[in-house]
């Protein structure tokens, strides 16, 4: 789960493609998504409800509470989270952990920007405005979480459970979170990978605190 990343409705052409079954959930997913962005553009979070949302997208409530069993978590759930995954494992094993994982972040939040740069903006700004959302996202992380934390375990051979790795994917996932809220506090200028870099510096080498 990932505030910057748009929904993929595609997969590369060196992945197998997903069967009918699984397009037709994923077809369903977006158009719920292009429903709710729509519905918050006009009318704001808070007056949208899932009523509409299954009106606007021509589907019965139940079906969008049968893919997102909150509101909050048609703007928060994607689809990348195993991509992530994937891209990590794909990594040379000899390249240094933290330089795979700023490759696969900050490809992430590229893919991002360049599928729909508006739906960034506005996903950033109810995380950065929205307590719900803001709420639902922290308590989601942990998923993301114990998905960082097995590629950590498959590439170092550290316990995927151990305080050490839980404390670093948490880490992780909390920067980019902080990352996102500060880009849309601050009516999203600047260039988001810029920022991430900045939060990964901060997470790799620690706070730089000039003495007086």
């Amino acid at each position: 789960m990932n505030p910057m990343t748009a929904a993929r409705t595609s997969t590369p052409a060196d992945r197998p493609q997903p069967g009918l079954r699984e397009r037709k959930k994923i077809k369903t997913r977006e158009a719920i998504r292009t429903a709710t962005y729509a519905l918050i553009k006009e009318q704001g979070y808070d007056a949208t409800t899932i009523d509409q949302i299954a009106e606007r997208a021509e589907v019965s409530p139940s079906t969008v509470f049968r893919y997102f069993p909150t509101k909050e978590d048609i703007v928060l759930t994607d689809e990348y989270d195993p991509v992530l995954l994937e891209e990590l494992r794909a990594r040379p094993a000899d390249e240094p952990w933290a330089q795979s994982v700023r490759y696969v972040m900050q490809e992430a939040v590229r893919t991002g920007m360049e599928e729909d740069p508006e739906v960034a903006r506005i996903r950033t700004h109810l995380l950065a405005q929205v307590p719900a959302v803001r709420s639902r996202m922290m308590e989601s992380m942990s998923v993301t979480g114990r998905m960082f934390a097995t590629a950590v375990a498959e590439r170092t051979g550290l316990d995927p459970d151990s305080l050490e790795v839980r404390v670093h994917t948490m880490s992780l996932i909390g920067g980019l979170m902080e990352t996102s809220m500060y880009w849309a506090e601050h009516g999203h200028e600047g260039d988001f990978p810029a920022l991430l870099d900045r939060a990964l510096d901060v997470l790799q080498n620690g706070l730089t605190v000039e003495n007086p």
